[in-house]
């Protein structure tokens, strides 16, 4: 198989009606998303709700909290390896793989797996994002719709693209974010027939999900002031520290994913039971720093915490957000590296407050920089992750200091030799596949396209 993305838009014929698929794509990843996203709300609520009424029951109640979470993630787990192996973990790396012509798409079982294992993982409290699923369920909609319409594998291909840009435009409400990551992080090159596609599937998504979300942007953030250019060696301070901590997450997240391996022996459900009754045991302990750690970043962007608890919090979702996604349950990597982001933002911004006062803005503009430059250190794609931050919080005024912090965000890792995530997670995939052990349901392989 080739390592070269697939001459994807070549195809002269048929425009309009890759135009008008494209839309509807987008509408299909934009409802299943919003539905997602409902979902995972009502989860998140009925896991708090159990865990409060838990509580008077001491000894007894936590046990349960455990086996609760425990059966969850295990369940989860058994639906990806009884129904759908690729649904395992964020399925971006899959969807590039797939268009990459490396591995071959699945089979529609995915949409259901990913959705369903996707609300029992995340809901259960592993530190999972929802962008994830969603970008990998958009993606599967639009390449079955295309199937359905008898589009030939170019097309197909094209629409899985931008299927997948739709789900991750709908995930955080960002659809320029969304078209700009098919471009810059999937197919890596600009085509006119996919920059159509992928701007009618993320026009579809967000109209569709929109009437169901509302149109508000995920974080609510003062508007901050446009910064002077005394504060520029500040961010590209910043930037090298978000490039030394990407690098670093980069390596915690790929070592969980080694030493889980190690414990192949081990049942896959026992082993992601195991996972789970640990983070159920944390969430019985402190119930607000697990899950997909929107309300973390919500608060970090406050500003209304000390930089030792930020500290202690950070070190924590770092390693909680490693062991979480070596479950291989469905669950994406974007959300818990804006929680890490915005903290180490923050808390360079108050460590530097301290110590040189007058040269350092509102602490809480550098935790919008921090989650842009945090995702280029990790992902290496900085423009997708400048406007999704910007369109996240609405601060179009620190698109400067993104600039600055994200160039030296992408230099350190690069003069590491750091690979990216998602790069370092396909090749996993790819090693994952090709094993001997590999769980891949027959139905599956037989209905590949």
């Amino acid at each position: 198989m080739t390592n070269e993305p697939e001459q994807l838009g070549k195809q002269p014929d048929s425009l309009a009606m890759l135009a008008v698929l494209s839309f509807v794509s987008g509408a299909a990843a934009g409802l299943i998303g919003a539905w997602f996203r409902l979902a995972l709300g009502w989860a998140d609520g009925l896991r708090a709700t159990a865990i409060t009424r838990a509580q008077p029951f001491h000894l007894v109640g936590l046990v349960l909290v455990i086996a609760g979470c425990a059966a969850a993630v295990a369940l989860a787990a058994w639906l990806v390896r009884r129904f759908a192996p690729y649904a395992s973990g964020s399925g971006i790396p899959h969807v590039e793989a797939v268009i990459l012509k490396q591995l071959p798409q699945t089979t529609v079982w995915l949409i259901p797996v990913k959705f369903i294992g996707g609300i029992l993982a995340i809901g259960s409290g592993l530190a999972l994002g929802r962008e994830g699923p969603s970008v990998q369920m958009g993606a599967s909609a639009a390449h079955f719709l295309g199937t359905i319409f008898r589009r030939d594998s170019s097309d197909r291909l094209v629409l899985l693209a931008a299927g997948a840009g739709a789900g991750l435009a709908t995930a955080f409400n960002a659809p320029i974010a969304g078209a700009i990551f098919v471009l810059e992080e999937l197919v890596r090159r600009f085509d006119t027939r996919i920059a159509i596609a992928t701007f009618g599937a993320s026009t579809g998504a967000i109209a569709v999900s929109r009437l169901m979300l509302g149109d508000r942007p995920d974080f609510a953030v003062e508007l901050q002031p446009y910064p002077g250019f005394a504060t520029v060696p500040l961010y590209l301070s910043l930037g090298v520290v978000a490039g030394l901590l990407g690098v670093l997450y980069n390596k915690t997240t790929l070592g969980a994913l080694s030493a889980t391996a190690r414990l192949r022996h081990l049942p896959v459900e026992l082993r992601e039971a195991i996972i789970g009754g640990l983070v159920g045991l944390l969430a019985w302990f402190h119930p607000n720093l697990v899950g997909g750690g929107d309300a973390i970043t919500e608060r970090t962007l406050a500003a209304s915490e000390s930089w030792r608890w930020l500290f202690a919090v950070f070190v924590l979702r770092l390693a909680l957000g490693a062991i979480s996604y070596s479950a291989g349950t469905p669950g994406g990597l974007f959300a818990p590296l804006l929680v890490l982001g915005a903290q180490s933002g923050l808390l360079f911004g108050l460590l530097c407050q301290h110590w040189v006062p007058d040269a350092v803005p509102d602490p809480k503009a550098l935790a919008v920089v921090g989650m842009a430059a945090f995702f280029t250190g990790a992902v290496r794609a900085p423009v997708t992750g400048i406007v999704l931050v910007t369109e996240m919080t609405a601060n179009f005024t620190l698109l400067l200091p993104m600039l600055a912090a994200c160039f030296a965000a992408m230099l350190v890792p690069a003069l590491l030799n750091n690979a990216p995530i998602y790069d370092s997670l396909r090749e996993v995939t790819l090693r994952m596949d090709r094993s001997p052990n590999r769980a891949a349901p027959q139905s599956n392989r037989a209905n590949e396209t």
